[in-house]
C-alpha cells in the first residue's frame, strides 16, 4: 500500500506551492530514488491541466562532470536548462540523494568554476521568480542517505519530513494557510522599519532593512517552509556572528564558522573545520562576501538539525544569514554565483531589536503569540 502522505505532498506541490494552471509548462526535476513522489506529482500536474516536462538530475552525473569535465564543459549551461528557466511557467524540484557526501572530494575551485558558469542563468531565474513569471518549489523525498545524515531511522525520518510539510494532516493546505496568516502579522510589522540589532551569546550584529521587503515564506517556494526573510542593505552590516550548526555547501560540511563584517563585507572568516573551503567560497566573486539574505525560521515542527538546509534553515527559534546572491523581491541588489545559508540558534537568549523595540526573544515573538 502506498503512503497516503506522498499523495498529499504531491497535491501540495502542484495545487498550493506553484498552483499549476491549464496550459502551464512545468519543469519537473528528480532522480530515481524519488520516483514515488515524482509519479504522484506528475499525476497531479496532469489532473491540473499542466504540460509536464521531465528533467533527470541524479548526483552521479554531477560527480562525473566535476571530476572529468574540461573547463569549457564545466562552464557550459545546457540549452534545455536555459529554455526551462527562461520560458517555463513552473518548476518543481524533488531531491532524493542517495549519497549526501558524494562531492566531498571534488576540488572546490572546479565547483566554483561550474557555479560561475550558471551565474547569469541564476539571475534570470531570480528575476523571473520575483516578477511572478516563474513559480517554483523545491522539496525532498526521504531516502536512507538523508535519514543517516539526520541520525534517524528511515521510518522516523519519513515521519519527520511529512510532519514538517503538514502532509500528515487531514487538510495540509489549510495548515499552510494558517502559517501564512500568522507570519503575515510579522511581515506587516516590519514594513517601514530601519535598524535591526541582533544580540546574544552567538551574535552582535547591526544591519539596516530600510527600503527592503520581508517575504512571508509560507510554503509556496520551499516545502517545507516557515520563515520570513529579506535582503539587508548591502553596506549596512557590521559586527560578528558565530553559526551554531554546521554549514553544508556542495557536499562539504564546515563547522564553527565565525564571520566579522565591516560596512557589509566579510572582512574576517574562521572555521573549526574546512576553513580553507569557506574562504574559497567567499572569494568566488565580489558579491560572495556580502549578505544576500537575513531570515528568521518559524517552523516548530522542525525541532532538530538534520544536515539538510531545506529543513534546517526553517528550525523554529533560529536565524540564518546567506552570503552571496539576494532575492530581488526583497529589494536586495547583491549578485553572486553563491547563495550559502548559515544557521544560528537563538533559543538561548538571542534577541532581535527593531528600531529600538524588542521583536524577538529566545526564539519567540513576544508581541505576536502564536495559536
Amino acid at each position: 500500500m502506498s503512503d497516503p502522505r506522498i499523495h498529499k505532498l504531491a497535491n501540495l506541490l502542484v495545487n498550493y506551492c506553484v498552483t499549476v494552471q491549464p496550459g502551464d509548462k512545468v519543469m519537473l526535476t528528480g532522480s530515481p530514488a524519488g520516483m514515488p513522489l515524482i509519479l504522484e506529482t506528475y499525476r497531479e500536474i496532469i489532473k491540473a491541466g499542466g504540460l509536464p516536462n521531465l528533467f533527470w538530475d541524479d548526483e552521479q552525473f554531477e560527480e562525473i562532470m566535476l571530476k572529468e569535465g574540461s573547463d569549457e564543459q564545466l562552464l557550459y549551461v545546457p540549452d534545455t536548462a536555459k529554455l526551462a528557466v527562461e520560458t517555463f511557467d513552473c518548476r518543481i524540484t524533488i531531491r532524493s540523494h542517495q549519497n549526501t557526501r558524494g562531492l566531498s572530494s571534488i576540488d572546490p575551485a572546479r565547483q566554483q568554476l561550474a557555479a560561475s558558469g550558471r551565474r547569469e542563468l541564476m539571475q534570470t531565474f531570480l528575476q523571473r521568480s520575483a516578477s511572478g513569471e516563474l513559480r517554483w518549489v523545491g522539496t525532498l523525498f526521504p531516502t536512507t542517505a538523508y535519514a543517516q545524515e539526520a541520525d534517524m531511522s528511515l521510518a522516523d525520518y519519513e515521519d519527520f519530513v511529512y510532519r514538517a510539510c503538514h502532509a500528515d494532516k487531514d487538510d495540509p493546505m489549510a495548515e499552510w494557510q494558517k502559517v501564512s496568516r500568522s507570519q503575515q502579522q510579522l511581515v506587516e510589522y516590519l514594513v517601514g522599519k530601519d535598524q535591526v540589532v541582533v544580540k546574544g551569546p552567538n551574535a552582535d550584529l547591526t544591519l539596516s532593512i530600510k527600503g527592503r521587503t520581508f517575504v512571508n515564506s509560507d510554503g509556496h517556494k520551499n516545502m517545507p517552509c516557515g520563515e520570513i526573510f529579506t535582503g539587508p542593505v548591502e553596506t549596512s552590516v557590521n559586527g560578528w556572528i558565530r553559526y551554531t550548526y554546521p554549514a553544508i555547501h556542495q557536499g562539504r560540511e564546515v563547522e564553527g564558522i565565525e564571520l566579522w563584517f565591516e560596512e557589509g563585507k566579510v572582512v574576517k572568516a574562521t572555521a573549526a573545520k574546512n576553513e580553507a573551503y569557506l574562504l574559497s567560497v567567499l572569494d568566488t566573486d565580489e558579491g560572495a562576501r556580502y549578505l544576500g539574505e537575513f531570515a528568521i525560521g518559524t517552523n516548530e515542527a522542525i525541532d532538530r538539525f538534520t544536515g539538510s538546509i531545506l529543513f534546517d534553515e526553517k528550525i523554529g527559534g533560529t536565524i540564518h544569514l546567506a552570503v552571496g546572491s539576494g532575492y530581488p523581491e526583497t529589494g536586495s541588489q547583491n549578485k553572486s554565483a553563491v547563495h550559502w545559508d548559515m544557521i544560528c540558534d537563538m533559543r538561548d537568549g538571542g534577541e532581535i531589536w527593531v528600531d529600538g523595540e524588542l521583536f524577538y526573544d529566545s526564539g519567540k515573538f513576544p508581541q505576536f503569540p502564536r495559536d
